[in-house]
């Protein structure tokens, strides 16, 4: 095996490894003791993309989840655009009083910075939680020729591939990115404003395929659109008879993930008591099957493993960004 390819089994390892979907659930945490009056009025959570992707769906199921825990309502608010960088900008301006919190992912937080200058530090945010993994779905339009992974391979050394994604930089374009690099292949990145574009192009036959996030269910399970692989170790409750994508790339198993922040100076104790009411609407029974479900697998971690996992995050996401030569104005 040559230097080069055991680079990049490394990091499809890197990614499957900090994101397993079939990891055991941590134990539910300890309720922190909750800071004197907070909250004593609604929260405001920014969704930093439009309606209709897996982000928006994890915001809208978390603040149903969590608001009866919290005893106020959590109005989520969409504010897409730059890749989820400008609601991320927005919440990072916020008075950091628990009040506003936002929905973060890789390309907003580790793998934003190897990417461009963004408007804020990733590692001074008030970063709460990890909420969800979940794996990538390549999907393919209903009339792309090829019919699983191995077809879209060879279909691939003979003619373009147009492969969507939710924006330059986001998890869904590097994982695209890290699968020409683990198979040779040369693709056309066709960039979106957001996972709701790219799925309703995606049906139009306009692009190809899409490295999807869960919300890709909803296509596929209505005919719009197939699924070719998912990025699982192995095959997906939610698709059974999906293969996953290792078969056929060995080590290729990239994993999506959303997490949440508050303004950077929000107290401790504030952080503490929102990642302990979270993780314990995340897990209860009744609230896990709902994102099960949807195919996003509540997977919370404490502050401290949280930074610890964001580190290894980012390093894994720097590497293929170097290895692409990715950057902002590459596509």
């Amino acid at each position: 095996m040559s230097a080069s390819r055991r680079h990049l089994l490394a990091a499809g390892s890197a990614f499957a490894g900090i994101g397993l979907v079939g990891a055991t659930r941590p134990a539910r945490a300890q309720p922190a003791p909750p800071p004197a009056d907070y909250p004593n009025r609604p929260i405001r959570l920014i969704v930093p993309f439009p309606p209709g992707g897996g982000v928006d769906l994890t915001g809208r199921l978390l603040a149903e989840a969590v608001a009866p825990l919290l005893g106020q309502s959590v109005v989520v608010e969409n504010r897409g655009g730059a890749g989820g960088v400008l609601g991320v900008e927005a919440m990072s301006h916020a008075p950091p009083d628990g009040y506003t919190l936002s929905l973060t992912g890789a390309g907003t937080l580790t793998a934003g910075p190897a990417l461009r200058r963004l408007p804020y530090d990733p590692m001074t945010l008030a970063n709460v939680t990890r909420l969800i993994t979940a794996p990538f779905i390549i999907a393919a339009a209903n009339d792309f020729a090829a019919r699983d992974i191995a077809g879209l391979i060879a279909l691939g050394k003979q003619r373009e591939i147009r492969y969507a994604s939710g924006g330059i930089g986001t998890s869904q374009h590097l994982a695209g990115a890290l699968f020409e690099q683990m198979t040779g292949l040369r693709m056309t990145h066709v960039p979106y404003r957001g996972t709701g574009p790219a799925l309703n192009d995606l049906a139009a036959g306009i692009v190809d395929i899409y490295f999807g996030d869960p919300a890709t269910l909803s296509l596929i399970q209505g005919g719009q659109a197939r699924a070719l692989g998912v990025t699982s170790e192995g095959r997906w409750p939610p698709l059974p008879d999906t293969p996953a994508v290792a078969e056929t790339v060995p080590g290729y198993a990239p994993q999506n993930w959303y997490g949440l922040a508050a303004p950077p100076g929000t107290p401790a104790p504030i952080v503490a008591f929102l990642h302990a009411r979270i993780a314990e609407a995340l897990g209860r029974p009744a609230v896990a099957a709902k994102f099960d479900r949807a195919g996003l697998h509540p997977a919370p971690l404490a502050p401290a493993e949280y930074a610890e996992f964001l580190r290894r995050d980012a390093a894994a996401y720097a590497e293929v960004i170097r290895r692409g030569n990715i950057r902002l104005d590459s596509d």
